[in-house]
């Protein structure tokens, strides 16, 4: 982490002295990306396989996502939903949902639902397990600033079936409902206590969720920020609230370990944020859940500030 903690300040610079601006989120133009080769198991068939990395270096990047590589029980499996595509001008994400298998002697031994997603973070790999999928991640990168709107371009597919999956072993269970794709913005003031327990405070919230298929790219949406109580504000949804439960974000406490952020409660509205968590997703159902087939593509990350 001590990396990803210089090159962030970098990236988020001090605004220059004059009036509303925009700025490109790094890497938010989605040509610059990484690869590395992951070599399967035999048992699997031995081949290697590409996974894509955000960003022009693998270990100076602020963005993760949900392409991993796992080691269960000695064997070695990939998984891919997020790579570049062609964009409305050079290369942007796509992010699908898909169904990942791991088979041995042509049986399926475990069969997982894998959301595309990319991050602010860091994901630990190689994944062991299905259990609490978050506490592989340490969500979120410091941050300070005071954004008023997060703006982007994005297209999307929505099968739109009215079923949902949840999978992560040989059965797969069918849920009645949707799954729209998500891009969400969160601030947070953290702190760490004496047992090393981190706790947040919300101090910003941005929600965008895309429930179908669009005609063609959608440019310049704008996710407007809101400061304090998001209860408060008109366009609030239930979604919006403070993350517990099985979707709680965990992050590196000062001892090097895994923990939750135990978001507890809506910051003052002028209160300064101490971390900011990034995640687009083409669902929004949590672990192993979601509708394989969800397809969203995203261009032209950028972040506006207000006035100075």
């Amino acid at each position: 982490m001590k990396a990803l903690r210089i090159v962030i300040p970098i990236l988020f610079a001090a605004a220059p002295l004059y009036a509303q601006r925009v700025e490109l989120v790094p890497f938010g133009d989605f040509e610059q990306w990484s690869t590395r080769s992951i070599k399967e198991s035999a048992i699997l068939g031995g081949e290697t396989k590409t996974l894509y990395t955000l960003g022009s270096d693998h270990s100076r990047t602020p963005w993760a996502s949900s392409n991993v590589y796992a080691k269960v029980s000695g064997v070695t499996k990939t998984s891919l939903s997020v790579e570049p595509d062609n964009g409305p001008s050079g290369r942007c994400a796509k992010l699908s949902t898909v169904m990942a298998s791991c088979r041995v002697a042509g049986l399926v031994d475990i069969e997982v639902l894998a959301t595309g997603s990319l991050f602010w973070g860091k994901l630990f790999e190689p994944i062991t397990g299905v259990r609490n999928p978050y506490a592989n991640m340490d969500w979120g990168i410091p941050f300070t600033g005071r954004p008023e709107a997060l703006l982007l371009d994005y297209k999307a597919f929505l099968p739109a079936t009215g079923k949902i999956l949840k999978g992560t072993t040989l059965r797969k269970t069918e849920i009645p409902g949707e799954d729209p794709c998500q891009v969400m913005l969160i601030l947070q003031r953290r702190w760490e206590d004496a047992d090393g327990n981190i706790h947040a405070e919300r101090v910003g919230t941005a929600f965008l969720r895309i429930g179908a298929t669009t005609q063609g790219w959608v440019k310049d949406s704008r996710v407007q920020v809101i400061y304090g109580d998001a209860r408060k504000n008109p366009g609030y949804k239930a979604y919006m609230g403070l993350i517990t439960g099985e979707k709680t974000l965990y992050a590196v406490n000062s001892r090097g370990k895994r923990v939750p952020v135990r978001e507890e409660g809506w910051a003052d509205p002028e209160t300064r944020c101490t971390h900011a968590v990034l995640h687009i997703s083409s669902g929004c159902q949590g672990g192993f859940t979601g509708a394989p087939g969800n397809t969203l593509w995203v261009d032209n990350l950028r972040i506006e500030y207000p006035e100075q």
